[in-house]
């Protein structure tokens, strides 16, 4: 039996329920559970075999949900690209942030790995299937500010295909004390619903960071029970820090390594805070390896 929860009409919006958009979009559909995953699931009996890949059994696309820019989506993806080096798991970085073609996006650091990608096109996120086929098992995918639209269309079209070849997927959403970016992460998951496994990054983006918004409101609190989503915390980042990292592209572990030729990222003050946020970050992603790993 096809557990795969159809395209959900209703966004949630400020001032309402999570579940009550969801409801008004599935109200005519039979009851399901709606926390089970289908990346297990099989092809039904009556569907003809897939025979147009070649991959391995175990896929993971791991892709930040777009929504709300400047939250601090692709700091997250930099760190998770270097706890896949560290475990020694080859992956492919694509940038589909085309909004932002300079400092901030993910070629701006893997200037000669990271695969800039326009994904305002007919084929969508066709390239997932393309880059998966040439023999990474991971996928790590920095979605962009404008990529909601393109990227809900296509899970409604492609995904029960490309989830039959054993792909897994999973969302990133980045939270931070702005209820829009709280809202943004809701929207998503009211279209992607149980087709992905969610990743909820709490991105303390001031020193002081309240998290009431996510943590307290009806909404989020609907959304957490319904899909049961794994969280970690994100630390505060000095600015001394964070702000010459962004400008020369310099991920932690670069500064770490003290590989990037920046007087003020030479500082062994600013090195030794490098390396405590990865530290810590790095343990969190220890604790949800079971949706990272392919």
């Amino acid at each position: 039996m096809k557990m795969r929860m159809k395209r959900t009409l209703a966004q949630v919006q400020p001032g309402r329920t999570f579940a009550a958009s969801r409801q008004e979009g599935v109200k005519k559909r039979p009851a399901m559970n709606l926390i089970r995953s289908t990346e297990s699931q099989a092809l039904e009996p009556s569907d003809p075999p897939l025979t147009t890949h070649k991959f391995s059994t175990h896929r993971r696309i791991i892709l930040t949900m777009g929504g709300k820019g400047g939250v601090g989506k692709t700091s997250f993806m930099l760190v998770l690209a270097e706890w896949f080096e560290s475990h020694g798991v080859s992956f492919t970085l694509l940038d589909l942030d085309t909004e932002n073609k300079a400092r901030g996006s993910l070629k701006h650091y893997f200037k000669s790995t990271a695969h800039k990608i326009n994904i305002h096109t007919p084929a969508g996120l066709d390239a997932f299937i393309d880059y998966l086929e040439e023999g990474s098992p991971v996928i790590l995918a920095d979605m962009g500010a404008g990529s909601g639209e393109v990227t809900h269309e296509w899970f409604d079209t492609m995904h029960e295909d490309v989830a039959a070849t054993g792909t897994c997927f999973t969302a990133v959403g980045i939270v931070t004390p702005d209820p829009a970016s709280v809202e943004s992460v809701l929207s998503w998951a009211s279209r992607l619903q149980d087709r992905v496994r969610y990743l909820i990054v709490e991105n303390a983006n001031t020193p002081q960071a309240d998290f009431s918004y996510w943590r307290d409101s009806e909404q989020a609190q609907q959304f957490r029970d319904i899909f049961q989503p794994k969280v970690l915390t994100m630390k505060f980042r000095l600015p001394e820090l964070e702000n010459p990292a962004r400008q020369y592209g310099a991920t932690l572990g670069q500064i770490l390594s003290r590989s990037v030729q920046v007087p003020e990222l030479q500082k062994t003050s600013l090195v030794m805070r490098a390396n405590t946020y990865r530290r810590l970050l790095f343990q969190e992603l220890e604790n949800t390896k079971d949706l990272l790993l392919p």
